[in-house]
């Protein structure tokens, strides 16, 4: 017989279960005038009464035994199952399962029991996972551009280099420190929005000119790239949202589109209304992405094409994501390599 845990200090026979036994046979044989058997042979009424309840006393116990068994069988054992899986679990051992307990493959309570348990540990363990990914990938980040600032803080302070080197120097420093900044400031920003910190305040406005505006604050790195903007199929449209929200998913969407579309390329903005929805689309002549990388885009600190990596740390997206949620809406994203690529997001008007 397996031992009993420390911490269990019932007994599977209790002294209630047999009370409540012995209280319904004897309200059973009263009913019936059982104990009550008339005298023959030797025997007085009050000795086949004593009789009476020395029976019902030996039926109450085998009975308080037999449901005791029975309860061992059908519910300690499983139970107990549970109870040292959850402890393994609570030691940070998230892949223990438990088998089901019923042969037949129907399920009562127990077995709803263990497929909730199991599904939990599965759900810890894939958050242990990204957990455990996440402070590599934030160590990572966070490691590059100390680096380089380090690197070329201590070539500066060099008394041989010319003055060119110099502001060169400075310049990679600053570019480093501004990428770091980046880096926390977007880990901040998907911290207070996972932990839902950040609640929505929705107000009307023209979501067209909010898109207008975003792209504007780019036009030095489109310029730069010679990118052709065509925003001409963008409809006004107002919306009832977060404005600050929104502003968020628009940058990251534009700045995206911007860095993966190569030069003398074209980024097409449009914003229409359909069946009470706004739906607004980003879409690229870039490279483009296979099915799988678009399958992980919205991952955090994901990166398909690293030959951008220098250019972004992989969260924007991940803080897109995580925006549409809060304001109810959804983004997709279609994509083919070497053809570009196009981010539609829908939200209720």
């Amino acid at each position: 017989m397996k031992k009993k845990s420390g911490r269990i200090t019932a007994s599977s026979v209790s002294l209630k279960q047999f009370l409540a036994i012995f209280a319904a046979i004897l309200f059973t044989c009263g009913n019936y005038h059982i104990l009550y058997i008339s005298s023959f042979g030797n025997r007085s009424r009050a000795l086949s009464t004593f009789e009476g309840m020395l029976w019902v006393l030996i039926f109450s116990l085998a009975g308080a035994v037999l449901i005791g068994i029975i309860k061992r069988a059908y519910l300690d054992k499983p139970m107990r199952t549970i109870a040292e899986a959850a402890k393994k679990v609570a030691g940070g051992d998230f892949g223990v399962r438990i088998p089901a307990h019923r042969k037949d493959g129907k399920i009562d309570h127990i077995e709803a029991l263990i497929e909730d348990f199991n599904k939990m540990a599965e759900e810890l363990s894939s958050i242990e996972t990204l957990k455990t990914d996440f402070i590599t990938n934030v160590s990572h980040e966070i490691k590059t551009p100390l680096s380089v600032i380090q690197s070329y803080a201590t070539a500066i302070q060099d008394d041989g280099i010319s003055a060119a080197e110099r502001h060169e120097y400075g310049k990679t420093i600053v570019e480093a420190s501004k990428k770091l900044t980046e880096l926390v400031t977007n880990i901040l920003k998907l911290n207070k929005l996972e932990n839902q910190e950040i609640l929505p305040v929705s107000e009307a406005y023209a979501l067209d000119e909010q898109l207008r505006e975003c792209v504007l604050h780019y036009e030095e790195l489109w310029d730069k790239k010679n990118i052709t903007l065509d925003g001409d199929d963008i409809d006004e449209v107002t919306v009832n949202c977060d404005r600050a929200l929104l502003e968020l998913v628009w940058n990251n969407l534009i700045s995206n589109a911007i860095k993966f579309t190569d030069v003398d390329g074209t980024i097409a903005l449009s914003l229409k209304k359909e069946n009470g929805f706004a739906v607004a689309s980003v879409r690229d002549t870039g490279c483009g992405m296979s099915g799988e990388t678009a399958e992980h885009i919205f991952d955090r600190f994901y990166q398909g094409d690293t030959s951008h990596s220098s250019e972004g740390n992989g969260l924007g997206l991940a803080l897109v994501k995580r925006v549409m949620g809060l304001v109810g809406g959804e983004i997709s994203v279609e994509s083919r390599v070497g053809e570009g690529t196009a981010f539609t997001v829908r939200l209720k008007i």
